[in-house]
Parts: C-alpha cells; structure tokens; sequence
C-alpha cells in the first residue's frame, strides 16, 4: 500500500512537473480548444471598456469556462500616494483581487483579450506582468484573443464555429499568496539613474506622443524622457491582436535602434503600453534583463526637476540637465 501511495504522489508531482513546462507565455486558439474543460486551468476573460465592450459582452459568449475580471475597477490597479494613476496596487489588494476570483497559486491562468488593437492587447501584458510581478509564473495569453477565437466562421449559420458559453461562470474565492518581485519594479529614481548611465530605455507611445506633438491627457508635459528610443506599441501587433513574429519584431527593434538584448526599461504612460514593449522584450525575443517603467511619462512629467525633451519645442540637452540633477 505504501509503495502505492508512493507511486500516485510520484505521478501527481510528474504531472505538475509537466503542465509547468508546457507553459508558454503564449498560447494559440487550437491549444485552448485542447484544454478548455481541462482541471488546473482559469480561462480569464479581461474584455472591457478599452475595447469598447462591457461584462455583457462577456455574457453574450465565452470561452466555456472562462470567468470575467474589470481591468479597470478590479484592483489590478490604483492611484499611489503621489496621486499618478494606474499603478500596481498594493500585494493585499492584489492577493485579494486574483483570490476573490477563485484563481489559486496552482492554476495555469490564461488571459483572454479582446484581440482587437495593441492598446487592448496592452490589458492582456499588463496582467500579465502583475501575475508575474506577484510571483505567479504559469500564467499565458492568448495570441490574437477573441478576435482570433471567433474568427472562423460557420457559412450556413454564420456564428463562429469554434464553442462558445453564455453567462457568467464564477468560481469559489479562495487565497492566493503572493510572493512579490521587487528587482521587476523601477521607480521613478531607477529610471532616472538609468537614463544618466545610458541605459536603454523604450518609449513604447504613439509618434506623436514621443515628438511631444501630443501627451496622455494626465501628463504634465509633452516630450519624451531624454535619450529614450521609440518603438510605438502598434508595431508589435497585426490583425487587430495577433503578435508578431520573433523574426519580424527583431527586424523592427533594429529600425528603431534597439537592441533585443541587454538591459533595457520600456515606459508609455502609466505602465499599459509599456507592458506590451516588455511582452515582447521578455517573453518573445527573450530579453531577461527587460524592465517596465509603471509611472513613465505621467509620474516623469509630474516632477518639474526632472528634463523632458520635446522635439516640438526643439528641446536639447536633456540628457545633460538629467546628469548634471543626478550628481
């Protein structure tokens, strides 16, 4: 009997082993249709007003199995105490957030986006890196999200082929344990301290938003940090949300004059551009010293010692007011 036991504990820890190893940072429509019903694994829907659609969209046809999460109202994220929006919340409000949702430490979480536009693929990186940030590695996204999902198409009844559930499916609140990554996070110092080495570092916002011809409607200033390089985050997606190739996405960091490797902060905004630029950075090209910036240019811009180069008003020399504020 005991050696019975000893066998069945053997296989049990095999298999976890196993489904460990099997995760990929993404993942295609033929894998999830393998594995929906599949024990061990959370479908998580996170379509949402970035995307134009609302929990009823959700309710109107799903994954079978897939719950529902607010990207917005959830806790994923929140106003720190310097009043910059968007951040990381707090590892309680994290560990509560991911726990009321019935997702424990042992799932395989797959986050479903819209598929849409790379600013709705942005909701699928950003929790992406904050399951990564709380220390939850067996976590994926589907590559091209509903859009890809429902895309084939039955001629003679016209609804996707590929199975879909009405409804709402909840699982039960159970705790999940964080265990915080602190090196994953750079604050407004680091940033500045990398910026004054030279270091790499990405501004992952529309053209215009880097020329400094627009800014986020929360931003201080218009411009960029100085000596950042731009990679707009609509280059790293195609058909809406589908990633682009390794080949591809490496061609294009050589236009931009961006190394795939070696250290390197990506920054947008308020971290959700900047997750997608880490995505891809991290997990596609394998980059393992890519970093994100949450606070980018709405914190940067708060802080009037900080330089900000805007080629709209020809600002120069920021790299130098940078230096000479650092020392």
């Amino acid at each position: 009997m005991k050696k019975l036991i000893a066998s069945l504990f053997a296989l049990v820890v095999i298999a976890g082993a196993a489904r460990a190893e099997t995760v990929t940072p993404l993942v295609s429509v033929d894998w999830v249709k393998d594995h929906i019903g599949e024990p061990g694994i959370v479908f998580l829907d996170v379509r949402g007003e970035l995307d134009g659609a609302t929990k009823q969209t959700y309710l109107d046809g799903h994954i079978p199995g897939a719950i529902w999460t607010d990207y917005l109202k959830d806790g994923w994220r929140t106003q720190d105490g310097n009043g910059t929006i968007a951040q990381l919340s707090t590892v309680d409000t994290l560990e509560t957030t991911i726990g009321n949702l019935g997702i424990e430490n042992e799932h395989h979480v797959v986050i479903v986006p819209a598929g849409k536009t790379a600013l709705d693929m942005g909701t699928a990186t950003r929790i992406y890196w904050t399951f990564k940030v709380v220390g939850h590695d067996a976590v994926s996204i589907l590559n091209g999200g509903m859009q890809a999902y429902t895309a084939e198409i039955d001629e003679k009844t016209k609804q996707p082929l590929n199975p879909l559930e009405k409804g709402e499916v909840k699982l039960a609140p159970t705790i999940f344990s964080a265990e915080l990554r602190e090196d994953m996070i750079v604050n407004k110092t680091d940033m500045a301290a990398a910026a004054t080495a030279g270091e790499v570092i990405v501004d992952n916002r529309p053209q215009d938003q880097f020329l400094g011809l627009n800014k986020h409607g929360k931003a201080k200033r218009a411009g960029t940090i100085p000596g950042a390089r731009n990679l707009p985050e609509n280059w790293l997606t195609q058909n809406g949300g589908t990633f682009r190739d390794r080949d591809t996405i490496s061609k294009l960091y050589t236009m931009a004059g961006i190394p795939t490797e070696g250290a390197q902060i990506s920054f947008c905004n308020t971290g959700h551009w900047a997750s997608l630029g880490w995505f891809v950075s991290q997990e596609i090209l394998g980059n393992e010293n890519a970093k994100m910036y949450d606070g980018s240019m709405v914190e940067w811009s708060a802080d009037p010692k900080l330089p900000v180069d805007s080629a709209l008003e020809n600002q120069t020399g920021g790299a130098e007011k940078l230096t000479q504020l650092i020392q």
